[in-house]
């Protein structure tokens, strides 16, 4: 299928009044054609999907410092891409991973946009920054690429199943070539499983989890798109649409509709897996001690058998206390690339991020890129756990916010490392532990490697010490609960508009405008605990169970 944006299309959307007042200039600069000549040529983007994406934007944009032109960073740029996605579909759109660590050789965009757009990101950058409206338009071309590099795929599965591009499907021939469709996007690429099952329907269901479930929501989608093509149906296809036949681009159409709303059918299944670990977070500081992982592992449950080493490379160890041992981060562990249903060249299907309905809740109420500590407590503390119970924000957690303002000259920045780790604290199990970028990788576990699984050994031995760690934990429940605690500040963004340095808080002024103050936040370590954790690296066997490993299923 012909790729279908222009340049042309994507900003003529301001002659319809989409983004009012925005742009600071009427002329297409290199980053709008650049995005444009991605795509090549089309039928485009619909305006009333921009103003979709914008409005779904406008709480997030409304919160970003900006410069004296109103326009934010390439960091923020990513920072915003990768909420939407995330939000929209659970997409963890490649490039744009927040432990991405990202410099002047690496701006960490997309390889889905091409190598070419680099130089314009680049110089828009070093320009004056990006307006919301780049913002939408860059969006707005990702989404259209990911779902038209769908096609490459589905063209596959037609070929697969000795089906032309050209010829039109029954509902019932459509239903099947759509469920073989889902084994291939589920499997990417492992082409000797994917014949293996598609030959063995029976093996199907004992390899992939739900299959029952998910050729239930392929129907169910299929039947979706017959019921709406009926009612409504486009110019030059009522006939097929009365007969219920469907063209390569009615399947194309289900295709997307996949990539969109997934997730949000297998979110039951994300939280299985979440209710599991639960019930194990003896402390309810959103922790499972690894013992009772594997535990868990070796009393049949088979989805708890990451190895030690891949956890801790995926960020979901917490090896912070002498005294509780190693922890699994149940919210960093829910997240992590080995509980992404798919996994993509180009993105990878995750489960919900549900410190996102906090932080928005934070953001719309906010509104701006500061807010005082008195502000954020009685915000907080208003927000409902998804147990509905208010959080607990006790003495230790008021004390870190207010360390967190001292820092930052009274104020608490919304998009820092330092405020994300203090939600973490708050909602442990649905806020993300944020680590330094560059710390942690997102590898899947094919791309780890075969030691991405534990080995008999290694669970066994910790199997064995299950009880003892069950009793030491409860004697240290209150004494390093936050001992993964750290003092290094990350903004996501460029505060110095904004805030003075700490070691400077003289207000300087010129022109009748606040100067930018050079902002340097000197990174160091509290140690909570007075401890140092020891990483250590090890390399485990693998199994895979009919040739097929966990990389592509839950």
């Amino acid at each position: 299928m012909t790729l279908s944006v222009t340049a042309s299309i994507l900003v003529s959307a301001n002659s319809e009044g989409f983004l009012a007042g925005n742009r600071k200039a009427s002329t297409i600069d290199d980053f709008q054609q650049a995005m444009g000549t991605v795509m090549g040529c089309g039928a485009g983007v619909a305006s009333e999907h921009l103003s979709t994406v914008e409005r779904a934007l406008a709480p997030m944009w409304r919160t970003l410092p900006k410069n004296q032109q109103g326009m934010v960073e390439w960091r923020m740029v990513r920072y915003l891409a990768h909420r939407y996605f995330l939000q929209q579909s659970s997409l963890l759109v490649r490039g744009f991973e927040p432990m991405r660590q990202i410099n002047s050789s690496d701006l960490g965009a997309p390889e889905l946009l091409g190598k070419h757009v680099e130089s314009a990101l680049g110089g828009k950058q070093s320009a004056n920054g990006f307006t919301l409206h780049d913002v939408v338009t860059m969006i707005a071309t990702l989404e259209q690429l990911i779902i038209d590099g769908e096609s490459s795929l589905l063209a596959d599965v037609y070929a697969q199943q000795r089906k032309s591009l050209k010829q039109t499907l029954d509902h019932d021939e459509i239903s099947k070539l759509m469920e073989a469709y889902m084994v291939h996007w589920m499997l990417d690429g492992d082409q000797d499983a994917i014949n293996m099952l598609l030959a063995n329907r029976t093996l199907i269901k004992e390899v992939l989890p739900k299959w029952d479930d998910i050729t239930g929501f392929v129907k169910g989608t299929v039947k979706s798109m017959e019921v709406s093509r009926q009612r409504s149906p486009q110019p030059g296809h009522g006939k097929a649409a009365l007969a219920g036949r469907f063209s390569f681009e009615d399947a194309h159409e289900v295709v997307g509709d996949f990539t969109k709303n997934f997730a949000s059918f297998w979110e039951n299944e994300c939280q299985v897996i979440k209710e599991s670990l639960v019930e194990m977070d003896k402390t309810n500081t959103g922790r499972v001690s690894l013992t009772d992982f594997y535990g868990a592992n070796s009393d049949g449950e088979w989805r708890f058998g990451e190895s030690e080493a891949y956890l801790r490379e995926l960020g979901a160890l917490d090896e912070s206390s002498p005294w509780r041992g190693k922890q699994v981060i149940i919210s960093n562990y829910l997240l992590g690339p080995s509980n992404c249903i798919v996994s993509t060249p180009h993105y990878l299907v995750c489960c919900v991020n549900e410190c996102e309905a906090v932080l928005n809740e934070v953001e719309d109420a906010v509104g701006a890129p500061l807010a005082r500590p008195d502000e954020i407590l009685s915000l907080v503390g208003n927000i409902s756990g998804l147990d509905d119970a208010p959080p607990n924000i006790d003495s230790a957690l008021r004390t870190q916010l207010l360390r967190i303002a001292e820092t930052h000259d009274g104020m608490v920045p919304l998009h820092g490392r330092l405020f994300a780790q203090w939600l973490h604290y708050i909602f442990p199990r649905e806020c993300p532990f944020p680590h330094r970028a560059g710390a942690h990788s997102v590898l899947t576990p094919s791309e780890y490697g075969a030691s991405f699984v534990a080995s008999d050994e290694e669970v066994s031995s910790n199997v064995a010490a299950r009880n003892e760690t069950g009793q030491m934990m409860g004697a240290v429940e209150e004494v390093e609960w936050m001992s993964q605690w750290s003092e290094e500040e990350e903004l996501r963004a460029d505060y110095s508009m904004l805030l003075k340095a700490p070691w400077d808080r003289r207000h300087i002024a010129t022109g009748g405008f606040m100067a930018t103050v050079g902002f340097a936040i000197v990174a160091g370590i509290l140690t909570w605990a007075g401890m140092s954790t020891k990483q250590a690296e090890s390399k485990s066997p693998s199994f895979r169970d009919y040739g097929i490993n966990k990389a592509h299923y839950v």
